[in-house]
């Protein structure tokens, strides 16, 4: 498809770079002649392509994808992190930056948690960011309904089954006593949906706040709520390990720029 001397990839890797779809679901889009090389119609994933070939997906010219960037974003409490929300609910998209571009998220954090949330232009990023195998440690200030001891806390440390699910162990501490709640600082590597409150629920413990503060090496630190801040380059590279040559876009120069998300509405009751 292209000059065997410069840089190339499968297809559905570039499109998932590009943000225009999950690999397996570009694969999907081939497969549904949707796509097509240097004006031939593609039949197969089997296809790598370069900087100098024509990507179309239904007709339109797909942009070579920019350098991977991430982004440390603080969301808010009442966000969904989705793209589009079947019930109308306003989304982390909805209120970031309007001059960010095209991101993903890493993980999710569900309606009422809020806290550090990563953004990545980058498919392939994601997913790196979201293995299991990568064993990142992902910490978070939970607060809980009532005045737990030690003891109680014990099944979560070792790890519990709830629903035929088994969950690791996790690292909890018992950090203070707030009249009638409670805080706790609860680290874990699984990342499974509502994970920490299921746990909790399943000792017989309610979460009435939870604010994810790092994930991995990444952290929270002093970004307020809807404030977005960029990732060096440098860092980036040095905490995932990317191949020499792969370029990372470089930050902005001088101070660090935190963008405010725009006010946004209370949805209507």
């Amino acid at each position: 498809m292209t000059d065997e001397t410069q840089p190339t990839e499968r297809i559905a890797k570039f499109l998932s770079r590009a943000g225009v779809a999950s690999r397996r679901d570009a694969e999907r889009m081939i497969e549904t002649g949707r796509v097509r090389v240097n004006g031939k119609l593609l039949d197969t994933p089997a296809v790598k392509v370069g900087a100098t070939d024509k990507v179309e997906v239904d007709g339109a010219v797909v942009a070579t994808p920019d350098a991977p960037r991430l982004w440390r974003y603080h969301k808010p409490s009442g966000l969904v992190t989705t793209a589009k929300d079947e019930k109308g609910r306003a989304t982390v998209f909805d209120a970031l930056p309007p001059d960010l571009p095209r991101v993903m998220s890493v993980g999710r954090l569900d309606l009422n948690s809020e806290g550090l949330l990563l953004l990545t232009n980058d498919g392939g990023i994601k997913r790196r960011l979201e293995l299991p195998s990568t064993g990142w440690l992902r910490k978070y200030r939970v607060r809980i309904k009532g005045t737990p001891q030690e003891s109680d806390l014990d099944p979560l440390r070792k790890g519990i089954e709830i629903d035929g699910e088994r969950f690791q162990g996790m690292d909890v501490r018992l950090d203070r006593q707030q009249g009638a709640n409670a805080w706790l600082t609860i680290g874990l590597r699984e990342g499974r949906n509502r994970e920490i409150r299921r746990a909790m629920e399943a000792i017989g413990l309610t979460v009435n706040r939870l604010i994810r503060i790092s994930y991995g090496p990444f952290r929270l630190g002093e970004l307020k709520p809807g404030e977005v801040e960029e990732i060096k380059g440098k860092v980036l590279r040095e905490q995932l390990g990317l191949e020499k040559g792969q370029e990372v876009a470089a930050s902005t120069p001088g101070p660090k720029r935190r963008r405010k998300a725009p006010t946004r509405r209370p949805p209507s009751r």
